[in-house]
């Protein structure tokens, strides 16, 4: 009997565990973040090319002057030119952040956010060729009265 429940344990376990993030997949992820906010400040289009996917769609929801919601896109060529072209360097140091949050991984998926100086950036990587690249942004700008909620 004992034998029986150690099995059933075991085959219960054994796929979350060979589903469950690394800490190499862990370290990856937060580097292809860090990559694409720390070269949007940096102006290093290399690195933030290194971060994306060469498919990848930003995106923000925003509101015309007559109060209509359009999306706002930006494809991975335009983000690396925009970098290329000087990106954020003119936010002041003091007020550049980068903190990544790692909401969720599965397999060779994962979700990340990232608060920047005066947005979020939700993002979704895949482990593509062996890397982790991003390969969906979703961004919100703070509001203009205040911090971003948390």
């Amino acid at each position: 009997m004992t034998r029986l429940l150690a099995f059933v344990l075991t085959a219960v376990a054994l796929p979350g565990l060979l589903s469950a993030q690394s800490a190499a997949d862990t370290a990856a992820i937060r580097t292809a973040a860090l990559d694409y906010i720390e070269g949007w400040y940096a102006g290093d289009a290399t690195r933030m090319e290194r971060a994306l996917h060469p498919e990848l769609a930003k995106r923000i929801m925003m509101t015309d002057p007559q109060g209509r919601s359009r999306l706002g896109q930006q494809s991975a060529m335009t983000l690396v030119q925009n970098t290329r072209h000087g990106g954020g360097k003119d936010i002041p140091a003091d007020k550049r952040r980068s903190d990544v949050r790692i909401l969720d991984v599965y397999n060779n998926a994962a979700s990340a956010r990232v608060q920047a100086a005066t947005w979020v950036d939700y993002m979704h990587l895949a482990k593509s060729n062996g890397r982790w690249v991003i390969v969906n942004v979703l961004w919100e700008m703070e509001p203009a009265t205040g911090g971003a909620s948390r």
